[in-house]
């Protein structure tokens, strides 16, 4: 029996609401899934400063927010199914990360889920990360179940969007994790040129790599740490781009520098395991200069780039697929890449 479920996804690095209607259908525990219409609705800039200085406002803002930030997600879904003439049995929205800090025991996701079920009159899931992070977890990455049941097919699947992240399986067990940050830093960097990103790495190729920089980027002591981890944008803000202050660098230079730490530190993930292949998909495989120096420093990997599709609405897929298991009440996390005491069936449902 095929599903039709709409995935909602708002990346960190604030490019947009991600809105993909896609199906589903199992077949001799085989999962066939595709993209059948998807559309990035960019935010104002009135929604984007909100959602950007969300995190210090007082509790009534933030409760606010959420409310009407979950109308809006509502009204962008209702928008879609309108124009595209769709019908979807549920919505699954990840609803845009405020606060991520699993250490302190929680992680919130603004939008709230009645709301879009309200707008919509479609049953609704979200908050797909609290339980996992209740339960121990890092409560991230979540996309994993749906590479291994999805896209099992390659080595590793590596993700570059707000943040670096891959998944990929050691003897027959799903490990995942948040590699580095990645456009969640260049769009910093890229804002300081008036640009909202910066096009192919255009900005970054004309800057000079900063060695010394490079080094105590490469030092920072998550990437020592081993897995389950997970990043959050409290850390590059308060760890990371202190060390970029430190030097006074141009823009150009700052950004050269962070994407050949990018490129090094997924290559250091990637050749030490026997991944001989990868699927890229997020932003970040966009960005032609920052693949080109990944594969300098992994020749040896084939690079598998998507049509523009999977490499846009990858996430909102599987937030899609995520919902599904939901609903079907299967886990949908897994206590092997996140570090939680057992595998859970994330997500609120708000049934219409």
């Amino acid at each position: 029996m095929k599903t039709n479920i709409i995935g909602i996804m708002s990346g960190t690095s604030l490019d947009g609401v991600d809105i993909a209607y896609c199906t589903f259908e199992k077949t001799k525990n085989k999962w066939h899934y595709d993209i059948v219409s998807a559309e990035t609705y960019p935010y104002s800039d009135e929604w984007s400063s909100r959602l950007q200085h969300l995190e210090h406002a007082d509790a009534f803002t933030f409760a606010l927010t959420d409310s009407e930030y979950g109308h809006l997600l509502g009204q962008l879904a209702k928008s879609f199914i309108e124009k595209k003439h769709v019908k979807p049995d549920y919505i699954a929205s990840h609803g845009h990360t405020i606060f991520h800090q699993p250490e302190k025991g929680f992680t919130k996701q603004i939008g709230s889920g009645a709301a879009i079920a309200a707008e919509c009159g479609i049953t609704t899931i979200c908050d797909f990360r609290s339980l996992d992070v209740a339960l121990g977890g890092q409560g991230a990455p979540l996309v994993p179940i749906g590479d291994e049941l999805l896209f099992g097919n390659y080595d590793a699947c590596l993700n570059i969007g707000g943040f670096a992240n891959i998944s990929y399986n050691i003897n027959n067990v799903r490990v995942a994790f948040d590699i580095s940050p990645a456009n969640i830093i260049l769009n910093y960097f890229a804002n300081k040129k008036g640009l909202n990103y910066d096009d192919n790495g255009i900005l970054a190729k004309q800057g000079c790599l900063h060695k010394k920089l490079f080094t105590h980027l490469n030092s920072l002591n998550y990437y020592s740490n081993s897995y389950p981890k997970s990043l959050g944008k409290e850390w590059v803000f308060e760890i990371m781009l202190p060390l970029f202050t430190h030097f006074q660098l141009s823009p150009e230079d700052n950004l050269r520098t962070v994407i050949e730490h990018i490129a090094f530190q997924i290559s250091e993930i990637i050749n030490n395991t026997n991944i001989k292949e990868i699927f890229i998909s997020g932003g970040g495989a966009k960005n032609n200069f920052l693949i080109e120096r990944m594969q300098y420093y992994m020749p040896t990997i084939n690079t598998v780039i998507p049509n523009n599709l999977f490499i846009d609405f990858k996430e909102a897929l599987i937030f899609a697929f995520l919902g599904l298991m939901r609903i079907n009440q299967k886990n949908n996390c897994l206590q092997s890449v996140t570090g939680a005491v057992n595998n859970n069936c994330g997500g609120c449902v708000y049934h219409i």
